[in-house]
């Protein structure tokens, strides 16, 4: 590594809770609810403030809404319904976000995401989703990292400041149990910083280490946003720093040659 090496210094955070935002319909402003939210709760953004949003009101933004009723399974959703007992139309909407299907077991499938995640039911949810009889999923918003400079690009004439944007959901891992929060699109931070090169306290050189900078800013957040009815789709994080030049999410993104549990 050449040139300053990467530097993520903190020594305090704050975590802020963008309380009382309205539910969110196809084509509502996203940035225009944040700024409201920031107005009522008398909070001014400053520089390297980081929004982290949650990926249900972005999708929901979008319009991302799939009516199940016009949903037709495909030979392949019927067998993979039969082997998972998940409902063929929602299997027909996993498979068409999907470019592999790399395990599945009875109410699972996990697959890779078009969009290169690894998740289980390519993200398709119908929780905290406004329902017609059980027959409405919503899918990932089109295109994380370009919806979170979208955002970016709207909030930052309104605030004057260098902002960074997170879009997150919660995911599962393939070595522990639980979901954590995770980010699925950024902008105006790294996403991925890479230590390699850098001295670590006994002045060896790191040879391995990267750091999922996005990932532990959504982790921390989604202790605030929570996972059932807490209706916190937004918090903002303040105190962070670092050196290491912007990256999206997707660097966040293993190659499938370098993945181990595919």
């Amino acid at each position: 590594m050449q040139g300053d090496h990467p530097r993520v210094r903190m020594r305090a955070l704050s975590l802020i809770a963008l309380e009382g935002m309205p539910l969110v319909r196809s084509g509502d402003d996203i940035a225009a609810f944040i700024s409201n939210a920031l107005t009522r709760q008398d909070i001014a953004l400053v520089e390297n403030d980081v929004l982290v949003v949650a990926q249900k009101i972005v999708s929901k933004a979008q319009g991302r809404h799939v009516a199940l009723r016009e949903v037709t399974p495909s030979a392949s959703a019927k067998a993979l319904s039969a082997e998972t007992g998940k409902d063929p139309r929602i299997v027909e909407v996993i498979l068409s976000e999907s470019t592999d299907v790399l395990r599945h077991r009875q109410d699972l499938i996990v697959v890779a995401h078009r969009q290169g995640f690894v998740m289980a039911n390519a993200g398709i949810d119908q929780s905290n989703v406004e329902q017609d009889e059980e027959e409405t999923v919503l899918l990932l918003p089109d295109n994380c990292d370009a919806a979170a400079e979208h955002l970016r690009g709207a909030l930052e004439p309104r605030t004057g400041c260098a902002l960074g944007v997170i879009i997150a959901d919660s995911f599962g891992r393939a070595w522990r149990r639980g979901t954590i929060g995770t980010a699925l699109g950024a902008a105006g931070l790294p996403a991925l910083i890479d230590m390699r090169g850098t001295p670590d306290l006994f002045g060896r050189a790191l040879r391995v280490t990267e750091i999922g900078f996005a990932d532990e800013i959504a982790a921390a957040a989604s202790l605030l946003m929570g996972q059932a009815a807490e209706a916190i789709p937004v918090v903002l994080v303040r105190g962070l720093s670092w050196s290491a030049p912007e990256a999206p999410a997707a660097a966040l993104l293993r190659h499938p040659s370098d993945d181990l549990f595919r």
